[in-house]
């Protein structure tokens, strides 16, 4: 796929008020979410909560693009399609999580670096046989006490270039995640400290590796102080920190940036990207949303592992994705959430 294919791609999939439902979860982390309410999780389970969000109605209006793992993409719909063709059919790029997970760094106590690089170009061609037009690589990266080290930095920098420029060789678009963790007590002074240098990192990485800035998303965390700090900014100040490590780090070449959530709950989620897009100064890239439980914990309770509860949970999904969508927007008001609940 040529540069221009790419890139054409990157903005389809995040055109003005679209986002991305992070549907990525390996069946273990699944499991566990299922069981914390006494769900039985069987492929069988996993495939029809999944198909809950696919088949929710009108749902392209807000969603562009969906992250798949590998169970999901090769399993079939209740109706026999495959769940990767329902999306396509709904005008929804099919995308695919292609790392192998985070493992403990060697020499560096405490920190990590995810793996999956080897026989990547091989199980890449086989996912875009099958559908997919983009694919995600998650690295994360911890604030302590003397850390990040800068080694832990590099080698994921690395490994996300590495990975970006393989998704492009073989015609995807690779989403480039690198996540600063909420775990701790730091202060949103330290995060913008660590994001900025973490961007900076991932950024020299993916131009050492050649890779085409157009034809790519980053998925970043929001600037946001450690879960454990005494003092929780303001979502103003999330908005305006974050925005101004963007502006620090991130290249304007690249056209979408898609926000993770990173363990907020789906209200500030919300709050923080409806803030960061009505703050004023130039904004070259698209801001937008990846979320995962930020945009399925409401329909997942709702639903509780019920058939009958499907066109509930759907409601839910699609009253959360209209909300995001309206905040990448800038036109997010919390008296949206009971307009759009009672809708």
């Amino acid at each position: 796929m040529t540069t221009t294919a790419l890139a054409d791609t990157a903005r389809a999939i995040v055109t003005a008020g679209k986002g991305v439902l992070a549907a990525d979860e390996t069946p273990r982390t699944l499991t566990q979410r299922l069981a914390a309410r006494t769900i039985e999780s069987t492929a069988e389970t996993r495939r029809a909560y999944r198909e809950m969000f696919f088949t929710t109605p009108g749902i392209s209006e807000f969603i562009g693009g969906v992250i798949l793992q590998d169970e999901t993409i090769h399993q079939r719909s209740s109706t026999g399609t495959p769940l990767v063709d329902l999306l396509a059919q709904e005008g929804i790029t099919p995308g695919i999580k292609v790392d192998n997970g985070a493992r403990p760094l060697a020499g560096s106590p405490g920190e990590r670096v995810t793996e999956g690089l080897d026989g990547l170009r091989d199980r890449l061609v086989a996912y875009r046989e099958m559908g997919a037009r983009f694919a995600k690589w998650r690295a994360v990266i911890l604030i302590g006490e003397g850390l990040p080290t800068a080694g832990c930095v590099n080698a994921n920098a690395h490994g996300l270039a590495r990975y970006a420029a393989l998704c492009q060789e073989q015609g995807l678009v690779p989403i480039v995640e690198p996540e600063v963790l909420m775990d701790g007590a730091h202060t949103i002074d330290r995060s913008e400290q660590v994001t900025g240098r973490v961007l900076q990192a991932v950024f020299d990485a993916l131009f050492e590796q050649n890779v085409s800035l157009e034809g790519m998303l980053l998925k970043p965390n929001m600037v946001i102080a450690g879960q454990h700090c005494e003092r929780q900014a303001s979502v103003e100040e999330v908005a305006t920190a974050t925005l101004r490590t963007l502006s620090r780090h991130v290249p304007p070449a690249v056209p979408a940036i898609v926000f993770l959530s990173g363990g907020q709950d789906h209200l500030l989620a919300t709050k923080h990207l409806g803030a960061i897009n009505q703050v004023g100064g130039p904004k070259p890239w698209k801001l937008s949303y990846s979320y995962g439980r930020a945009l399925q914990d409401e329909a997942l309770e709702v639903w509780d592992g019920r058939s009958e509860n499907v066109p509930a949970g759907q409601h839910a999904f699609y009253h959360r994705a209209k909300c995001d969508s309206a905040a990448a927007l800038g036109r997010y008001r919390t008296e949206m959430e009971s307009e759009a609940a009672s809708a």
